[in-house]
């Protein structure tokens, strides 16, 4: 059975945005960066929030080829933010956008937030890209810290994706969507699980919104024009998730 298409970007007469969010761990762009293009322009995303961003030699270079490829713009993040990154299309107005480094664990790599706030039409919007630690407990301080900026940024409407290596039963997955609308679970669309992309079995990924947002649908994306198997199992180690989202005016 075809899947129902997942709604287009308009501004509605009253102001409202329906935007299409895609997150997506691009792997340093370590892979086939021409199929990881190609993408990132099937899935037509205003706003595009990366993990493991290029963030070593020459990483501005390689973030400028990504945006000039995807007919996207770079918002933030990269090695400021320690691999989270921030797109957007030309839709969207930038009021502001930091960097967040998060608190050193010795011996691990460490982790940060690419934030920013945007606006679409009449909708005012914060984003957060996050890729959360592969130990428990480190994790679970991350997620917490992330939910507290997300009260931090003090706008009405938030949209945050990531990697959180974690699945839907951890209490760090938990935590967040206790506070925040998981969009799959809200209004699955698509295929449920990110990783690997050649034997998808486990949901990592996700995009969470505060309330108020209206999650039209959300999930890995499959039959999209120009979008092809080969393209996604060559373009990283993850699968993308997309969402179209309704961010009330402000």
């Amino acid at each position: 059975m075809a899947m129902p298409p997942l709604p287009d970007s308009r501004t509605e007469p009253d102001g409202s945005a329906v935007v299409r969010v895609l997150s997506y761990n691009i792997r340093s762009m370590r892979d086939d960066r021409a199929a990881l293009a190609r993408v990132i322009r099937s899935c037509a995303p205003d706003l595009l929030l990366v993990q493991e961003a290029p963030r070593f030699f020459r990483w501005r270079k390689h973030a400028a080829w990504l945006a000039a490829h995807t007919g996207l713009v770079v918002l933030g993040g990269g090695a400021p933010a320690t691999g989270p990154m921030l797109f957007c299309s030309l839709r969207a107005t930038v009021e502001r956008t930091e960097d967040i480094l998060l608190p050193r664990t010795p011996g691990l790599h460490r982790r940060g937030f690419a934030t920013a706030v945007v606006r679409i039409g009449r909708a005012r919007v914060a984003l957060l890209s996050c890729h959360l630690s592969l130990r428990s407990d480190e994790r679970y301080a991350q997620a917490g810290m992330l939910l507290d900026r997300v009260r931090a940024m003090d706008v009405p409407y938030t949209i945050v994706a990531g990697d959180l290596n974690e699945r839907p039963g951890g209490r760090s997955f938990r935590l967040l969507a206790d506070e925040l609308q998981d969009c799959w679970t809200a209004q699955p669309w698509g295929d449920e699980y990110t990783s690997t992309p050649s034997d998808p079995r486990q949901r990592i990924d996700a995009i969470f919104t505060t309330r108020g947002v209206g999650i039209l649908g959300c999930g890995v994306p499959r039959g999209l024009p120009g979008l092809t198997e080969r393209d996604l199992r060559a373009a990283t180690d993850h699968l993308p998730v997309l969402a179209a989202l309704r961010v009330p005016a402000s």
